[in-house]
C-alpha cells in the first residue's frame, strides 16, 4: 500500500517554472489556500493557473508568479471582484481565457476523459469564443448543429482542500458542494490534497461518510495534513469564511496597494506563524459558516 504523504514544502518542491496548475474549490470557498501561500515562499514563476477563482487567484497575480489565468470568475462573492486579480488584470501583467462556467466545467471534463474538446452550446452567441480563439463544429449528424469545441483544460497539477483524506489518497469531502474538484483531480497529471484530518485507513474510520469519496485514490499522488488549510476560504461543514480577514485583505488592495508592503500579513514566514497571526486554528475553526 503506497504511503502518500508528503509535506507541503516537498509538494511544492515537485512543481517548476511554467506549470499549468489547477486549483480546485470556489471563489472564497474551500480552497488549499496552505499550499497557495506555500507557493507564494517559493520561487516558482511563469505559471499557467487554471481556477474559479479566488484570493488563490488574487495572491498568486500580486506576487507576479502568473503568467496566464483560465477562469470563469475570481470573486471573494461578498467582495464582488477579488482587488489584487483585478489590479493585475488592468495593468495587463497577466495573459487570460476568460470563460463561463459550463465552457470551463466541459475543459476541465474533456482532460479528464482523454478528449481533446466536448461539444457544447454554452457560449454561442456570446464574444467569449472569438476573444479566446476557440473553434466551433458541426454535428455529424442530421441535425448538422453548430456548437463551440471546448478544448480540454489539461493540468500538470491540481492542488485540492478535503475534510480527510488517508496515506492512500482516498479522500472524504463534505459539506453541501463538492464544485468541481473530482474533474480537476480527474484532469491533472498529478493530484496533491491538503486535508483537515490525516487517518491511517479510510475504512476504519468514519464510515457513515462513504459516500463523500468523490474520485479514486488512484487519481492522487501526494496528501498533507494541514488543519486550518483553507483560510481565510470556507471548509463546510467546519468552519465557514473569514470576512474581516478577506476585508483586510481587500483594503490592502486600495492605492498604493503593493502587495511587498503586506506580504509577509497574508503568507506569513510559514503556515504555523501564519495561522498564529490569524488567532490560531481555534479562531480558524469558530468562524461562523455562511448561509447562501
Amino acid at each position: 500500500m503506497l504511503d502518500k504523504r508528503m509535506t507541503p514544502a516537498e509538494i511544492v518542491g515537485t512543481l517548476s517554472d511554467g506549470m499549468t496548475i489547477g486549483i480546485g474549490g470556489w471563489g472564497p470557498r474551500r480552497k488549499p489556500m496552505a499550499l497557495v501561500r506555500e507557493i507564494m515562499r517559493s520561487d516558482l514563476k511563469d505559471l499557467t493557473l487554471v481556477a474559479y477563482g479566488g484570493a488563490d487567484v488574487g495572491m498568486l497575480c500580486a506576487a507576479g508568479k502568473v503568467k496566464k489565468l483560465v477562469f470563469a470568475f475570481v470573486s471573494l462573492d461578498a467582495i464582488p471582484l477579488e482587488p489584487w486579480f483585478r489590479k493585475a488584470r488592468e495593468a495587463g501583467q497577466i495573459e487570460v481565457l476568460e470563460l463561463d462556467e459550463g465552457m470551463f466545467q466541459w475543459g476541465l471534463k474533456a482532460a479528464a476523459f482523454g478528449l481533446p474538446f466536448l461539444p457544447t452550446r454554452v457560449g454561442l452567441g456570446t464574444d467569449l469564443a472569438a476573444l479566446g480563439g476557440l473553434k466551433t463544429v458541426q454535428s455529424p449528424y442530421d441535425d448538422g448543429e453548430t456548437l463551440i469545441a471546448m478544448p480540454a483544460l489539461k493540468l500538470d497539477a491540481a492542488l485540492l482542500h478535503v475534510n480527510r483524506c488517508d496515506h492512500r489518497g482516498n479522500v472524504q469531502l463534505l459539506g453541501p458542494d463538492a464544485y468541481y474538484d473530482e474533474w480537476f483531480a480527474k484532469a491533472a497529471t498529478k493530484t496533491y490534497v491538503s486535508c483537515e484530518e490525516l487517518v491511517d485507513k479510510m475504512e476504519d474510520h468514519y464510515h457513515d461518510d462513504a459516500q463523500a469519496n468523490i474520485f479514486e485514490r488512484c487519481f492522487v499522488t501526494g496528501v498533507t495534513e494541514i488543519a486550518g488549510g483553507a483560510h481565510p476560504s470556507s471548509m463546510p461543514p467546519l468552519y465557514g469564511p473569514d470576512m474581516k480577514a478577506f476585508k483586510a485583505y481587500a483594503g490592502a488592495a486600495k492605492d498604493p496597494g503593493e502587495w511587498s508592503a503586506v506580504a509577509g500579513q497574508f503568507v506569513g514566514a510559514d503556515e504555523a506563524t501564519y495561522l498564529d497571526s490569524v488567532g490560531g486554528k481555534e479562531a480558524v475553526i469558530n468562524a461562523p459558516l455562511a448561509i447562501y
